[in-house]
């Protein structure tokens, strides 16, 4: 009895046992339930919330189809090779066919094995990241995200929403991933991924990537380049070859590894691409480093300006800086190489001897007003000024240390320094231009504006300095123009000018005796001949002859202007020159062909500008030309010939201003004028020796490294080929004397030597000035016929 109710009481325990449980397991099933609705509903606010853009904006499938990026512009030679780039991203695009197979390749199985088998997210990774990465803490198993993942983060960079970043962020990427893999084609989605991502020093895509690295095209990455890029991807500057290259070559490698795993490449041939040393080809090319800064700076005013009066089809203006535009110009990309080397190298060696000269002596020579020039021409100084701050927070501030990047001839130096000493240590430095123009079509093919853009920004083809003895070819034309004869001998004695405070030129030589041609005295570039050219020509024909041939500088009216004292930037100089190489035609400035899309569109084509057939005469310039085919055959000039070894018909002028502050040549052939400047940023810093200041020494061999390039350039021999007009035949034409020619031959030899001697004895001048051909009927003096060819407008 006892034990059935005993059992009875223990059945009744059990089923309320059972019965607490049920209610438990109901109760539990029920908070889970609520728990997952409440999930699941908070999922859908959360999704929907993320998907309708109210976290941030979500594009839509039409905005993704005219997905546009910011494109740098990009500027072109005339034989279509990159000069330069204006950005604020620097990026540029190219098509899929021109992307090396093999980074395609690297990129996949690095990035996204799967790539050809998801749509947008790839759901297996999400689970190994969601076990490994956050279950396990195991982060090896990478980031999930898909490449059309990463482009949508490159595309739309991530919103910052709190706590809730990543989570919305990702979500946001997926949602655009998905929209993207429906709209585009694998291969378009590889192409805009390897457009935009980013690389590091502020470049993106590999176009840019493969181009600063390799010196390459995509097109023309090798495997292990291509995984040098690729790799870079997952931390663009720790994996940067320049900076970091043995950390570079292990990410490489496993890229390479990562290609033999998913059968992209063999064991072998892995192995054996493991064990390539990392060789870096580093190129930059910006709107401040490259083949052409200077003329790329030149030229942006006048596209900035374009873009500002054009407009796309939306009816906005067009944009420099992120449109991807073409502009096509006329500067040959071989003569801006060369015309770089050899300025780079003339200027490496001048600054030695600068530096050597001066010793330990500043070159300011306690002048500390050139100190306070150069501190006022800082953007330091500017921005302060700007600012409202005094004089003496300005100077306060130039004195306290700072870390800064100094130029150098041998690299650039980390140093810490204070901005005073930073101006002090760029005074030190000679500058250079150099300028290279077509004279037949005003068209420009090379432009160096200095040394270095990052450092110098002043273009020392626009500035204007004492263009010297470079000017008095301009004179002796002007004496020809105005019936002055080239037969006639002129005294080199110094002469007082009482009439303009009592000027007295010198000659460089300090030399004042014997008689010169016009010839001989621009061979030898005597001023004192030069001066009394002008003298007896005229102040105002000789300005007269100068506006002609294009220069428009208000001229002082003094007998010093013969030897150059005025200011004149060498653009215009050689522009000058080229209207005497071109026989009396004068051309315009010519250098933007076209601006097109980037897809090639031409928007806009710039006509070159007709040529002006100004009043010279064309024998005349020919003349002239001749004169300064002996400055370089037998005068200032003759370093061209004996030291460059450059052959063929060459013309050319040496000038150096007083107190050698700056040195000049201008050399050209019948194809071809350039000119070279070399000076200090201030006319104080110089040398103090002849020797080492005048332009034969300084600026001459930036010309004769130029055309010793180009020469040696057999892509190029046909500007050594070319030929001055022969001026003695057309001395012979203009004498009319054709029924008299077999017995002009017996004669011409003779006449054309003493005509041509240069500095002849004052008998010499007599007997040429005497000489008679008797046998020419009607007798008539051939001193007398030659010379009234000269006489103006005749």
């Amino acid at each position: 009895m006892k034990e059935t109710l005993y059992n009875k009481l223990e059945k009744i325990k059990s089923s309320i046992k059972n019965t607490n449980k049920k209610n438990v397991a109901k109760k539990t099933l029920k908070v889970l339930l609520l728990l997952g609705a409440t999930g699941f509903v908070l999922f859908l606010v959360f999704f929907f919330a993320v998907f309708f853009g109210y976290t941030g904006h979500v594009p839509t499938s039409a905005q993704l189809k005219k997905i546009s990026n910011h494109t740098a512009s990009e500027v072109f030679s005339e034989d279509g090779k990159l000069l330069g780039r204006y950005y604020v991203e620097n990026r540029s695009s190219i098509n899929y066919d021109e992307i090396s197979p093999k980074v395609i390749d690297a990129l996949i199985a690095t990035e996204d094995a799967r790539f050809y088998e998801h749509r947008g997210i790839d759901e297996i990774a999400l689970m190994r990241v969601l076990v490994k990465t956050i279950l396990l803490m195991d982060r090896s198993s990478g980031g999930g995200s898909t490449i059309s993942q990463q482009l949508a983060k490159n595309l739309f960079p991530r919103n910052n929403v709190g706590v809730l970043s990543l989570p919305v962020n990702k979500l946001r990427e997926s949602i655009i991933a998905y929209r993207l893999e429906r709209i585009y084609s694998k291969e378009e989605i590889l192409t805009l991924y390897l457009n935009t991502v980013p690389f590091g020093e502020n470049i993106f895509g590999i176009e840019v990537a493969a181009e600063r690295f390799f010196n390459k095209t995509p097109a023309d990455l090798t495997v292990d380049e291509g995984a040098v890029l690729i790799g870079m991807l997952k931390a663009n500057n720790s994996y940067n070859p320049r900076i970091n290259p043995e950390r570079s070559k292990q990410r490489r490698n496993v890229v390479i590894s990562q290609m033999v795993n998913y059968g992209y490449l063999s064991q072998e041939e892995g192995d054996t691409l493991k064990e390539k040393p990392l060789v870096v080809n580093y190129r930059k090319i910006s709107f401040n480093e490259g083949p052409a800064p200077y003329f790329l700076e030149m030229i942006k005013p006048e596209l900035l300006e374009w873009c500002a009066s054009n407009t796309k089809e939306n009816g906005e203006p067009w944009n420099l800086y992120t449109d991807g535009l073409r502009i096509q110009t006329t500067l040959n990309f071989d003569f801006q190489q060369y015309a770089i080397q050899a300025v780079s190298e003339q200027m490496k060696s001048v600054q030695e001897d600068f530096d050597k000269h001066w010793a330990d002596q500043d070159p300011w020579r306690g002048n500390e007003n050139i100190i306070q020039r150069a501190v006022r021409r800082t953007k330091r100084y500017q921005k302060m000024e700007a600012q409202g701050y005094s004089e003496e927070e300005i100077e306060k501030s130039f004195n306290q240390k700072i870390n800064t990047t100094l130029f150098t001839w041998d690299g650039m130096e980390q140093v810490e320094t204070t901005p005073m000493d930073s101006v002090k240590h760029y005074l030190r430095f000679l500058n250079a231009g150099f300028l290279a123009i077509e004279p037949s079509s005003g068209d420009m093919k090379a432009w160096v504006g200095g040394i270095d853009f990052r450092f110098f920004k002043y273009d020392h083809v626009l500035s204007k300095r004492q263009p010297g003895s470079t000017f008095k070819p301009f004179v002796f034309l002007a004496a020809l123009e105005n019936g002055l004869s080239p037969f006639d001998y002129y005294p080199a004695r110094q002469t007082v000018y009482y009439d303009y405070d009592n000027y007295s030129p010198a000659n460089f030589d300090g030399k004042h005796e014997g008689f010169y041609t016009m010839e001989g005295g621009l061979t030898n570039s005597v001023n004192t001949v030069a001066v009394d050219l002008l003298m007896e020509t005229g102040i105002d024909n000789v300005i007269h002859t100068v506006n002609e041939l294009g220069l428009t500088a208000d001229l002082p009216k003094v007998p010093s202007i013969a030897l150059g004292v005025h200011s004149e930037n060498l653009k215009n100089l050689l522009y000058a020159y080229a209207t005497i190489a071109n026989r009396g035609m004068k051309v315009e400035p010519y250098y933007l062909q076209s601006i097109s899309t980037s897809e090639d569109e031409v928007l806009e084509e710039f006509l070159r500008p007709a040529g002006t057939k100004t009043n010279l005469n064309e024998l005349n310039c020919q003349l002239v030309t001749h004169m300064m085919e002996s400055a370089v055959q037998r005068g200032t000039g003759v370093k061209i010939r004996s030291v460059y070894n450059i052959r063929g018909d060459f013309a050319g002028k040496t000038g150096t201003t007083q107190n050698y502050a700056d040195g000049w040549f201008v050399g050209y052939t019948p194809t071809l004028v350039t000119g070279s400047w070399v000076g200090g940023e201030e006319p104080g810093i110089r040398f103090r020796s002849s020797r080492l200041g005048q332009g034969s020494y300084t600026a001459l061999p930036i010309v004769g490294k130029f055309f010793r390039s180009l020469y040696d350039d057999p892509d190029y021999k046909k500007i050594q080929n070319a030929r001055f007009p022969d001026l003695e035949d057309e001395l012979v034409a203009d004498l009319d004397l054709p029924h008299y020619k077999e017995m002009l031959e017996m004669e011409r030899q003779d006449f054309f030597n003493r005509l041509f001697a240069g500095n002849s004895k004052e008998k010499n001048l007599r007997e040429l000035q005497t000489m008679e051909l008797d046998s020419i009927k009607p007798k008539k003096n051939v001193w007398q016929k030659v010379k009234g060819i000269f006489k103006k407008n005749d």
